[in-house]
């Protein structure tokens, strides 16, 4: 089973939608486009900034077949899956991988506070339901209320031949470096998921990252992996200090809005957030545009 190609800049794919919530399909596709321009090394379908607990399955099938589809194998597409009902994210992942996704990641159940045997059970069963495939795990404790712990994720890294690395959002350098030290035995690959900490995270181990900046920043993003792989480290800091204050900025709108406000601002159209998320008042859409003229990136 390869796994070599999870690496790099990998952003979580914001939905473009219509003003009646339907996919706007031309818009996926330029959006698609712009970000394999940029530099990018793959494409999470369905990940928090993709609004995925907004879609329905059919939905879902629907975008991921556009995506797949505009790629044409240009870049591997991870096929992103959070749901609480463990038969659910099974059905997600096998429809993720039938439709020609390279790698499912998965996230932790929201809502409900699982133990670490029921954790255990659940990220088996989903990673042995599409076995051959490479499954990511997703640590999210900010959107899900907790961790996965360093035990649970040692023990599938260990256990379980096809989980074979993680996307750690924890925003803690300690736990993204016990990750990495406690599995590194078995090849397992972590994934930075706080724009903040992508040159942080390399420096410790970190194969890439999960940039949601990357959707409207990819080149910028890109080059902070680049520039790294490419010993350029004073290159890829300076990169990782031009794009940390567009992304604190985004503290300041509720989430995933400010994703589409900034890539709206940049003239991609991508659409409002799905209801009952709306754009960020008007002070706070001015503070984002502020930042990307700051930044360079707008006159």
């Amino acid at each position: 089973m390869d796994s070599n190609f999870i690496k790099g800049i990998i952003p979580p794919i914001i939905t473009p939608i219509q003003d009646d919530e339907r996919l706007n399909e031309s818009v996926l596709r330029a959006h698609i486009d712009f970000m394999i321009e940029g530099g990018i090394a793959g494409i999470l379908a369905f990940g928090s900034n993709g609004e995925f607990y907004m879609l329905e399955e059919d939905e879902m099938e629907g975008i991921l077949k556009v995506i797949i589809d505009q790629v044409k194998g240009r870049i591997p597409v991870y096929m992103g899956v959070g749901a609480i009902r463990t038969s659910k994210c099974v059905r997600l992942a096998r429809l993720g991988v039938r439709l020609g996704a390279q790698c499912v990641s998965v996230l932790q159940p929201m809502f409900i506070k699982p133990t670490e045997d029921e954790l255990l059970s659940h990220f088996k069963t989903i990673a042995q339901s599409v076995s051959g495939v490479p499954v990511l795990l997703y640590n999210n404790p900010g959107r899900t209320g907790y961790a996965i712990s360093q035990a649970v994720v040692e023990k599938l890294a260990h256990s379980v031949p096809n989980i074979v690395g993680m996307k750690d959002s924890s925003g803690d350098m300690t736990e993204t470096m016990e990750f990495i030290r406690r599995n590194r035995d078995t090849g397992f690959k972590v994934l930075v998921g706080r724009d903040t900490l992508i040159y942080s995270g390399f420096t410790v181990g970190a194969v890439g990252a999960v940039c949601t900046t990357a959707n409207y920043l990819p080149a910028l993003v890109c080059s902070i992996y680049s520039r790294y792989i490419a010993d350029d480290t004073a290159g890829a800091l300076d990169a990782q200090f031009r794009l940390n204050p567009i992304r604190i900025a985004m503290d300041k709108s509720s989430f995933p809005v400010a994703a589409k406000d900034y890539s709206n601002i940049l003239g991609r159209a991508v659409g409002e957030p799905f209801l009952p998320n709306k754009h960020s008042p008007q002070a706070q859409f001015e503070n984002l545009r502020e930042e990307l003229r700051k930044g360079g990136f707008l006159t």
